[in-house]
């Protein structure tokens, strides 16, 4: 295997396994659902990752950590999470390294699309399994009022991850990181 072609599947690891712990230490303190600690990893995935493996730490992460902590619950917080998160990876993907945006409306953009993308899960959910779930909307604008806090480290944080790889000159080109 060559070392190039080894690089996403080991950050795509690294990320995963930061996505399935962090959440363990923010539950630890009360904050998981608030400050949205499995975010972190698969949105900075989509700015250095080709859209396959960003969505498949959107995938795993939510999927692992239930397997492994229970968290999120398998029903009906999983299901919607494996929408949500993949749509945040891919999303950020596309329309950094393939659509070059810049990293805010990248990242504004996929987190409005994976709210979206959840709220559409709820009402699947809702509407096919019968779960006791709020309407999309009431779900949607729920999760944003009560997800602020974790919004607002995200758009502080990631950004400043982003552009502290690429001034560094951490790997080449930030758009060209890994898998493209």
């Amino acid at each position: 295997m060559k070392s190039k072609s080894a690089k996403p599947l080991v950050l795509s690891g690294v990320l995963i396994a930061i996505g399935v712990v962090l959440p363990i230490v923010f539950h630890a303190f009360g904050g998981g659902s608030v400050f949205l600690p499995m975010h972190i990893p698969v949105l900075i995935a989509g700015f250095y990752l080709e859209v396959p493996f960003a969505l498949a730490v959107g995938v795993l992460i939510p999927l692992l950590s239930s397997m492994i902590t229970g968290m999120p619950p398998i029903f009906p917080v999983l299901p919607f999470m494996m929408v949500e998160l993949p749509t945040y990876g891919v999303m950020v993907s596309v329309l950094y390294r393939k659509l070059k945006a810049n990293v805010y409306s990248s990242l504004i953009l996929s987190m409005i699309c994976g709210r979206m993308m959840a709220g559409a899960a709820v009402w699947v959910l809702a509407t096919f399994f019968m779960a006791k779930l709020p309407s999309p909307m009431i779900f949607i604008s729920g999760a944003v009022v009560k997800g602020i806090p974790g919004i607002l480290v995200q758009l502080i944080f990631i950004p400043i991850i982003v552009m502290t790889v690429k001034k560094k000159n951490l790997f080449r080109e930030t758009r060209d990181v890994i898998g493209g």
